[in-house]
């Protein structure tokens, strides 16, 4: 058996034809950002199937709904949703999600 890996989050999921590949990342103990924040670093990638990715997706939500059912995490409330496409502060037309693609 191998040892235990620890990971603070998901960093990127890449789907490339039937393969998923999930990044893990932890937040670094030496690189900072401009405000003085840990930023993440990639730790280790799981390569899966897409049917066991399918699979796994389906023990993630039985698993996250029962920590929401034992009260250990709360879901946001519809009013607390922030929607994806805000109204543009100047122009018309739909906003971009990405900063990059802003016109």
């Amino acid at each position: 058996m191998q040892g235990e890996l620890y990971a603070d989050a998901i960093g990127e999921i890449t789907v490339t034809g039937t393969v998923v590949r999930l990044d893990l990342v932890s937040l670094s103990a030496t690189m900072r950002d401009a405000a003085g924040q840990p930023v993440p670093e990639h730790r280790q990638r799981i390569v899966m199937s897409l049917e066991g990715f399918a699979n796994s997706f389906e023990v993630l939500q039985n698993a996250m709904n029962g920590l929401i059912e034992a009260g250990a995490i709360r879901r946001n409330e519809p009013s607390n949703v922030i929607p994806v496409n805000p109204p543009r502060a100047h122009g018309n037309g739909p906003q971009s999600a990405s900063p990059n693609f802003d016109s």
